[in-house]
């Protein structure tokens, strides 16, 4: 269901902004904070510049393995953001 949901919420007209808070919010329970939105966002940005090793800022008393930031690859991974990084036909 998780993936159907966001494929149809990324060909919504929706700004890539209210559809990440659409997806996070959604499709995970519990829901992804909303301050996930913006480090998601620039993940995507990475993952398309193929900077996947990117270290990526984590909101305010977020951390990964003891870290303030991710890379991008493991934000697209724990996000299911593929939907987003998909080629157009």
């Amino acid at each position: 269901m998780g993936k159907m949901t966001a494929m149809a919420i990324a060909e919504t007209e929706l700004s890539l902004e209210d559809q990440l808070a659409w997806h996070l919010r959604g499709n995970f329970y519990p829901p992804v904070p909303i301050e996930m939105v913006q480090p998601c966002i620039d993940a995507i940005d990475a993952a398309w510049e193929e900077d996947w090793d990117k270290e990526i800022a984590l909101p305010e008393n977020t951390y990964y393995k003891g870290q303030p930031t991710a890379p991008a690859w493991a934000i697209v991974e724990q996000h299911r953001l593929d939907t987003w990084l998909a080629e157009e036909d």
